[in-house]
Formats: C-alpha cells, structure tokens, sequence
C-alpha cells in the first residue's frame, strides 16, 4: 500500500491482458516515472499527438473507446486499480491492517500540497454533497439572510437551499445565466448585507463554465459571507492553490477528473473558520482524547467532520490516483486538455452548432446543441465508440476532455456529426 512497484504493475497488467510499456519507454520518462511504473512520456512507436502526456496506456479504456465522459465518470489508470486490489488483498490476509491509515495520511499530505492547503485543513467525506451539507448546516441562520448561487450549479445545490428556505426562512436567489457565464457583476447585485454564503460549482457540469473564484470571494467576504466551491469538476483539471483562491470552502469528489473512485470526497475548510463550525453528525473518529467517565475531547481541525469509519477502499484508491496526478503534473493535464476542448468547441462550431460553453473558458468540457434525432444521434456516436453524456432531454451533448484524450477521439465524435448533416 506504499505505492505500486514495477513487479506489481507487471503482475496486474499481465492478469488483465494488457501491454506494458517498453522500457527504454519508462527510462525515458525520468527515474520518477521508472522507479513508479508510470510510463509517463510517449510508449515506443507512438506518435507525440497519438498519446500527448504519455499516459493512454494507463488508461486501458482508450484501447477501445474514444472516451469522452470524465466528467460523468473518470475511467480508473493503472496505478488506482493495483491499488484497489492491493487493498483488497490487504483486507483478504490481514497482513498488514495499518497499511490502510498511511494511505490516509498519504491522501491527506497529497491533496493539500497538490491543491495548496493544510492538511488540517482537509477531511475525507463520502461525497461531494456531504460537504455542501456540512457547511450550509454549521451557518447560524436567522430568517431573512439570503444564500446565493447560479443556475450554472449542480442540482444538489438548488435541494439544500430549497430546504433552507422551507426550514429557516431563508432566501434562495438564483442568478441566471448569460450566454453561458455567470458573470461576477450579476454576484455583486445579488448580494447583500443578508448574504451569508454564495455557493457556486467552480466549474460547472452542465457546460465546463469556470469560475474566477478570487472575484467572487472578494465579493463574498465584503458582504460578511462565505463562498463555498463545489470542486469535483475542477479537482484535477488545472493547477490552483485554494489558499490563494480566497474560497472558504471547496468539496469534490474522486471519481471524475482526479481518475480514483466513488465514496471518497475530500472537503477543504479553511482554518479560520474551524473555531465556530459545528458538524451535524458525531462519532468515534473524531475523539482525539479519551477523559475519565466516558468524557471526550474531539478534534478541533477539520478532521472534526470525520465522525465515522472511512471507506479505506476508495480513500487507497485516492492516494495512488494523487500521486498519479502529481508524477503528471496538473499543468502538463491542463495545457494538454483546455486546448483540446478549444479544438472541439471550434471543430463543433464549424458544422453549425450551437455553443452553450462560452468561448476562451478555460475547462476541459464542452457542451453544444446538436439539432438532431437525439436517439440516432446515440446510436450512431456509441457505434463509433464514442462515449458522451446528453443532458437536456438529449438535446445538449457534453464532451469532457480528459489528459488521455487525443485529436483522434475528438475527431471520431465531429466525424459522426459530419456526416448526419
């Protein structure tokens, strides 16, 4: 549970039927890569555009599908799998139970020294809801205050707040959107001295739209609130340090961009606010003293907010996908994604379509109306191996690219629409 060895990658590679990298290839790639296994750098005889990072190999997913749904889930590399069974393995023989606690500590250090933040700064959730949740139930509400966000946001938003209004009397305001931006001077209106927190999906899921989070948190925090950042469409799609950021709060799970697995969810909190936050559910692992007469003293970090057991299973698989991420490097998956998504979004606007991503957004989705037969539209795309998500009813078509993706898929997927037309 250290990390996977060479030995151990050729053991599951080969139980799986799949090819290693040659290894002059692995050579290459710096004594990091090679020590790791990684393959970082392209395989030998491929083409720098066939494989830009260095990495499709890792992913076994791109050997037959031109997979462009990570941002409904992120197929598992290499690395996370050898690590789930490592787990597994782990969990069968019992012969090394502590091996489950250094991958949380290892988790922990990699996330706040990837995404520029404290490790007591971090907590390991279930999911990216839980973290909204935590943080609109520690706010101190009074009927009257106001919480803002925009209809760029994930639905989990609009149901917490909804509820809020019903419970609290607060009030919900809903920016709308604008030619596919939430634009921050529209935040600057719909705020006021009643705003206790603006909520927003850092990047949205219904079209890839990125916020500028220091904008908003200016914004925020001159009103006496807080800005809370849903992540999990941005966590592992570009660098950032959350410090800097200005945001208060960000939640994200693993499963999409950062290539790991459902039931781990990692919530930033800023130290500042740990004084006056509550959590809203209590359990053993937050004791961090055991006192006389069934007395406690529990955590006062954010691990506050780890009331039970982890789910040790997906938390291994975030440690080896953090660490695939870091051997990468967030600004190589950036720099290689965002102008692929460029690609697409001008590609797409060539054969007519209509755009509901705004133009220099820099994200790894594209969302578009595609003004056809939504169901011939499917079956033609998944015959060509191409793997989408509809939202809409099936009229918007989203593609997300991720650091495997090549020119190639997103051909495959403008070819079809080529030639419907």
């Amino acid at each position: 549970m250290n990390g996977w060895s060479r030995r151990n990658f050729v053991k599951t590679t080969a139980a799986a039927g799949l090819a290693l990298p040659a290894a002059p290839a692995l050579a290459a790639a710096g004594p990091r890569a090679a020590e790791a296994g990684l393959g970082v750098g392209p395989a030998a005889g491929s083409r720098a555009d066939d494989d830009p990072l260095g990495i499709r190999i890792q992913f076994p997913v791109t050997a037959e599908f031109a997979y462009l749904n990570t941002a409904s889930t992120g197929p598992l590399p290499l690395p996370v799998r050898e690590a789930l069974v490592s787990y597994a393995d782990e969990k069968m023989t019992y012969k090394d139970p502590g091996s489950r606690r250094r991958a949380v500590d290892r988790a922990r250090s990699r996330f706040a020294s990837l995404f520029g933040a404290d490790e007591e700064e971090i907590a390991f959730l279930f999911n990216t809801s839980d973290g909204e949740n935590i943080v609109a139930n520690a706010i101190d509400w009074r009927p009257g205050d106001n919480v803002v966000i925009d209809e760029l946001h994930f639905v989990t938003a609009f149901v917490v707040y909804r509820e809020l209004e019903r419970r609290e009397g607060v009030e919900l305001r809903i920016i709308p959107s604008r030619e596919g931006r939430a634009h921050p001077e529209d935040y600057d209106n719909y705020t006021d001295d009643r705003t206790r927190l603006v909520s927003v999906a850092w990047v949205s899921n219904r079209n890839g739209f990125r916020h500028d989070l220091p904008t908003l948190a200016e914004i925020a925090h001159a009103r006496g609130g807080y800005l809370f950042a849903d992540g999990i469409q941005a966590f592992g799609t570009f660098p950032t340090n959350l410090h800097e950021e200005g945001v208060d709060f960000a939640c994200g799970n693993g499963y999409k961009w950062l290539h790991a697995d459902f039931g781990c969810s990692i919530l930033y909190a800023r130290s500042e606010h740990h004084d006056w936050m509550e959590p809203d559910r209590f359990g053993h692992a937050q004791v961090a003293e055991t006192l006389p007469e069934h007395q406690y003293r529990l955590r006062t970090d954010a691990r506050k907010f780890e009331h039970g057991s982890l789910a040790f299973g997906p938390v291994a698989a975030m440690d080896a996908a953090l660490g695939f991420i870091d051997e990468v490097g967030l600004a190589r998956i950036a720099g290689h994604t965002h102008a692929l998504a460029g690609d697409l979004r001008e590609g797409a606007a060539e054969l007519g379509m209509k755009l509901f991503t705004p133009p220099e957004n820099p994200s790894p989705i594209v969302s578009f109306y595609h003004g056809m037969d939504p169901d011939e539209l499917g079956d033609a795309l998944r015959e060509e191996g191409v793997l989408f998500t509809y939202q809409e009813g099936g009229d918007l078509l989203r593609a997300a690219i991720a650091m495997f993706n090549n020119r190639d898929d997103v051909d495959r997927l403008l070819g079809v629409i080529a030639a419907r037309l």
